[in-house]
């Protein structure tokens, strides 16, 4: 129970809560040992002594509550310790936790989904396979729904809805897992360098005080709000132009007759009708068969990326047109 005294004031009656350690660790969530140790590290202040007894009050609390959430951000205990000191400073921690707010915030536009066990089951063959199930899992690629055995949360089901098209398409769960991780770490990669890169020239000036004020944490957080998508538009960008080189360069050295490869090429080319390769030789002689079919193959692809392109945007008028 908390222990409650009443402190009379000048000309009135005023309350104020007092807490023991237990009292405090109770309404606080946090230990006595963890209460002990963050008043030596001087995140909390000293309690008052009241006799042989050490007095805790709300101010204790709220601190407490303040250092769990900064924790739950990602804070270590030596950045909380600058961030409430400048805040008995007078400097205030507002702004700096609406720029953690705004990087914590979600970074796509996309919808977490749920799934029944028995949609998955039938997504991926209608076989259940427990350890392709536990893959997804530990990727996060799903994740348990307490209380529910039958239920899965789907973090992003674009993620899900392209493992399900690679499965159906004869690629094996664990070989789709496996490319998730390296994928994963790629990807990874790419961000980590993005941060550098916009922390170098953009935030840099904001973070040369610790903590920012709350002026340039504010405009650090606008702008994070401004370049967050540039990341994903960049690598879609990047993505789209990598796939259409190394797509038209892998169709080429498999549509390639074998004997026109370059010996340091792997012969896996998908052989031609002899009927086309004749073809081909009377129309512009053997000697230029190889790079007729590689242009070829190469018009090919931007044809069916012109036609693909047009019906999306025959679908998108259809789409706006109704009323």
């Amino acid at each position: 129970m908390d222990e409650r005294t009443e402190n009379p004031a000048e000309n009135r009656a005023e309350y104020r809560i007092e807490y023991r350690i237990e009292d405090l660790a109770h309404r606080s969530g946090a230990t006595v040992r963890t209460i002990r140790a963050y008043q030596d590290r001087g995140l909390l202040p000293k309690p008052e002594r009241r006799g042989r007894s050490n007095v805790y009050g709300e101010a204790h609390l709220t601190r407490l509550r303040q250092i769990a959430d900064l924790l739950d951000r990602g804070y270590t205990l030596a950045s909380i310790k600058e961030l409430l000191e400048a805040w008995d400073a007078g400097r205030g921690l507002g702004g700096v936790l609406g720029l953690v707010a705004e990087v914590n915030g979600p970074w796509t536009d996309e919808k977490a989904d749920r799934i029944t066990r028995a949609e998955l089951d039938a997504a991926f063959g209608g076989t259940p396979d427990e350890r392709a199930v536990e893959e997804a899992i530990e990727l996060g690629v799903l994740e348990r729904v307490p209380g529910r055995d039958d239920e899965f949360l789907v973090p992003s089901p674009q993620e899900l809805a392209v493992a399900a098209e690679l499965y159906a398409a004869g690629v094996p769960l664990l070989a789709i897992a496996g490319h998730l991780r390296e994928l994963r770490g790629q990807v990874e990669h790419i961000a980590h360098r993005f941060l550098e890169f916009t922390t170098e020239h953009v935030f840099a000036r904001y973070l040369e005080h610790r903590p920012p004020t709350d002026a340039d944490a504010a405009e650090a957080a606008t702008l994070v709000r401004r370049l967050r998508p540039l990341a994903q538009q960049t690598v879609d960008a990047e993505l789209a132009r990598a796939m259409r080189t190394f797509a038209t360069r892998h169709l080429q050295q498999h549509l390639a007759p074998e004997a026109s490869l370059p010996q340091d090429v792997e012969s896996r080319a998908v052989p031609l009708p002899a009927d086309t390769i004749r073809a081909v030789h009377r129309l512009v002689g053997p000697e230029n068969a190889s790079a007729f079919i590689a242009a070829a193959a190469e018009r090919e692809v931007r044809a069916r990326t012109l036609d693909a392109l047009a019906s999306h945007h025959g679908k998108s008028r259809e789409v706006d047109q109704i009323p």
